[in-house]
C-alpha cells in the first residue's frame, strides 16, 4: 500500500495536488479522506485496527460479484457456492455513512506548497449532485465539452491562444452521496494564479450566459460515447459497467439505458446544469505552489550565506 502511494502520488509532481482537492473541498463528509490514505496513516495503523476494519466491511453482504465471459449461466451458482460459500455472513450491521455535507456559505481559498511542483497549479471546485441525479448525464458532457481533448473550448482558448496554462481539465466527479464539479489548471511558465483564474472565469461566464453550440455538444457526445462503447468491447469494461449500474445506481438494467440518456442531452440542458451548480454557488479554490514561492523561502538561485564565527 505504501509503495502504491509512492508510485501514484509521490512520484507524480501533482499527485498530492489531486488529493488536496478532495481534502479541502468537503467540510464534514468522509469524501474528504481520499481512499488511498497517506503514509502517515499507514505508519500509525495497528494490526488489531486493520483486522477490525476487514471484518467490519469485507463481508458477503457488502460485496457485489460480477462475472463476465464465456461461461454457462447454469454453472455460475455452483462456482459461487464452491469459492464463496464458506465465507460467513456476520450478524452485525454494516456501518453506513449518514453525514451530510452542508451547503457552502462562503468562498474559500486554500494554499499548500510542495518541493515537487515545477509550476503553480490551481483548482476550483463546486459542489455537485449525486451520480443518481437526473443532471448526471448533462454534467458528464459539460466536462467533455469544456476540456475533453485538444480541440475543446478551454484547451483552445487557455492553452493555445492565450498560453496562460500548460494544461486544463474539467471533471464532473459525481459519487453516490454528492459530487464535485472540478476545474484544474497547471500554469504556463511566467503566468500567475490571477491570470489563470481570470481566463477560466471568463470562459465559464460565457457558457453560463450563452450556452454551448450544437456542434460542441455533438462532438462531445461522439467522443464520450465512443469511449464508453470501446470500453464495453472488453470483458473488463463490461464488468465495470455492470458493477457501476448495480452498486452506484442500484439498478443493473441501467447498463442498457445510460448511453441513451447521454445521447438525449440537449444544449439547453447543458446550460441549465451549468447554471444550477455554478451560478451563485460558493467555490473552493485550491492553490498548489512550488515551495520556493512560500513566504520567506530562499530562491533556488540565491546561495545561502554561511554564518561567520
Amino acid at each position: 500500500m505504501k509503495e502504491e502511494y509512492r508510485q501514484r502520488i509521490r512520484a507524480n509532481p501533482y499527485g498530492e495536488f489531486y488529493l488536496d482537492i478532495e481534502k479541502r473541498s468537503f467540510v464534514v463528509h468522509p469524501y474528504k479522506r481520499p481512499g488511498i490514505g497517506s503514509i502517515e496513516e499507514l505508519d500509525a495503523s495497528k494490526l488489531p485496527e486493520v483486522k477490525a476494519f476487514h471484518s467490519t466491511f469485507y463481508r458477503p453482504d457488502n460485496a457485489t460479484l460480477v462475472v463476465v465471459g464465456d461461461f454457462k449461466p447454469e454453472e455460475l451458482e455452483g462456482w459461487v457456492k464452491k469459492y464463496f460459500g464458506a465465507v460467513p455472513k456476520p450478524s452485525t450491521k454494516i456501518p453506513r455513512v449518514t453525514t451530510k455535507e452542508p451547503p457552502r456559505k462562503a468562498d474559500k481559498r486554500e494554499t499548500s506548497y510542495s518541493p515537487r511542483a515545477p509550476l503553480p497549479a490551481v483548482a476550483l471546485t463546486y459542489l455537485g449532485p449525486s451520480i443518481r441525479n437526473n443532471d448526471s448525464p448533462a454534467l458528464s458532457l459539460v466536462a467533455e465539452i469544456l476540456a475533453g481533448g485538444d480541440s475543446s473550448r478551454l484547451y483552445q482558448t487557455m492553452v493555445y491562444e492565450q498560453q496562460v496554462v500548460q494544461s486544463v481539465s474539467c471533471d464532473s466527479d459525481l459519487r453516490e452521496d454528492l459530487g464535485l464539479v472540478v476545474f484544474r489548471l497547471i500554469l504556463a511558465s511566467g503566468k500567475t494564479i490571477a491570470d489563470a483564474e481570470g481566463s477560466l472565469n471568463k470562459e465559464i461566464g460565457d457558457v453560463l450566459k450563452n450556452g454551448v453550440t450544437e456542434e460542441e455538444l455533438q462532438k462531445a457526445k461522439n467522443r464520450f460515447l465512443t469511449g464508453k462503447l470501446e470500453e464495453r468491447e472488453t470483458v473488463n469494461g463490461k464488468a465495470s459497467a455492470l458493477g457501476q449500474a448495480i452498486v452506484m445506481y442500484g439498478d443493473p438494467s441501467r447498463v442498457n439505458t445510460d448511453l441513451g440518456k447521454l445521447q438525449a442531452v440537449t444544449t439547453t440542458q447543458v446550460k441549465e446544469v451549468m447554471n444550477r451548480y455554478i451560478t451563485g454557488k460558493k467555490k473552493v479554490v485550491v492553490e498548489y505552489l512550488p515551495e520556493t514561492m512560500k513566504p520567506g523561502a530562499v530562491p533556488a538561485s540565491t546561495p545561502k550565506k554561511e554564518a561567520k564565527p
